[in-house]
């Protein structure tokens, strides 16, 4: 059996939590205090803390167990600080879809949220942040906090019969109560990019800010928009000058990330990774897919897959973070430097970069 928690020099090995179900999706969020790891495990979200920087990570904790959780292709929990909350969503169902691409996602899946005011030691019990019942059952998520009272997430939404659209919910109060969902956008030629997973963020000024990928004139490019109140999203603006023209959805949605005095975007153009502020020309970093991102200060983190390899980008210098790794994920640390997070054999690995 393979212990659940593995130091070695600088790398964190977690996982598998139960013999036999590989650990999936792992997702981290931190403040100075402590770094907070959600994951899935089969049917169950599971949590675990560090105290020390992200150097060692407690057993992890079930927090609740679902009839359906999809964990592929960017699914699965994600986890925030609020205050005093640590709250944790996931779209989830009781039925399976039994259609010819269900791919393991439920038939009346809803995004829920989970939460936390005694340090991940006892969770409440789920409750749906979508106003309509089953309109989440595509799986795809994000969500994002300022630190203090605000939290803000967005999905991928199948309400109606007018294809996929963005909708969003906000809390400000730590996670105890979500406003009524808003529509964020819907596409004119009927669907926003169906497969691809939403980010979000919430800047110094307290914007809150969405991307995700449209399917727009036989395009699947990504775009931003942002909200002061929550309620009113600004117009869509497309990032990067270069397009993609393509039929199919590539199931990748990229990454978001802010810090006191920038928004910057990474993302894939056919097998190409693309970093990107708002308005500026993307500038090409690497290939492959699946790339993560986190902002430090100045300094900028880049992750992705390249084949079965996982690739580090650290403010322009190309390292190798593993050969049999995939679905990475980056924090930025306030003590400084970021953690990244990915899959591998079965396992979360955890590893800390300068």
């Amino acid at each position: 059996m393979i212990p659940l928690i593995l130091s070695a020099m600088f790398a964190v090995h977690v996982g598998p939590v139960d013999p036999g179900t590989p650990s999936r999706a792992p997702q981290l969020a931190a403040t100075s205090s402590t770094v907070a790891l959600a994951l899935g495990a089969g049917k169950a979200i599971y949590f675990s803390a560090s105290h020390d920087g992200g150097k060692s990570f407690a057993a992890p904790a079930r927090v609740a167990e679902v009839g359906v959780l999809p964990l592929s292709r960017h699914r699965g929990p994600r986890v925030a600080l609020s205050g005093n909350a640590i709250v944790i969503t996931a779209v989830a169902g009781n039925r399976p879809d039994e259609g010819p691409h269900a791919h393991g996602l439920p038939s009346d899946g809803n995004l829920y949220a989970w939460r936390s005011v005694d340090g991940g030691k006892t969770w409440s019990r789920g409750k749906p942040i979508n106003d309509v019942p089953g309109s989440a059952t595509e799986g795809l998520h994000a969500l994002a906090s300022d630190g203090k009272r605000t939290l803000f997430a967005a999905w991928l939404d199948k309400r109606g019969a007018d294809g996929t659209k963005l909708y969003a919910a906000r809390s400000t109060d730590n996670g105890a109560s979500w406003s009524p969902d808003i529509l964020v956008y819907r596409s004119p030629d009927g669907s926003i990019c169906e497969c691809c997973h939403p980010s979000v963020a919430i800047d110094s000024a307290g914007r809150l800010l969405v991307m995700w990928r449209n399917s727009l004139g036989g395009a699947r490019d990504m775009y931003l928009a942002s909200s002061r109140d929550g309620v009113t999203f600004s117009t869509p603006e497309k990032l990067g000058n270069g397009t993609w023209q393509l039929n199919a959805c590539p199931m990748d949605g990229g990454g978001l990330a802010v810090s006191p005095t920038k928004i910057l975007t990474a993302w894939r153009r056919d097998g190409r990774v693309f970093l990107a502020e708002p308005g500026q020309p993307e500038c090409q970093v690497g290939a492959c897919k699946d790339v993560a991102l986190a902002l430090n200060g100045k300094r900028i983190y880049a992750a992705w897959s390249d084949g079965a390899k996982l690739q580090a980008w650290n403010d322009g210098k190309l390292e190798a973070l593993s050969s049999a790794g995939a679905f990475p994920s980056l924090c930025a640390l306030p003590s400084g430097g970021a953690l990244a997070a990915w899959e591998e054999d079965g396992a979360i690995q955890i590893l800390r970069l300068p």
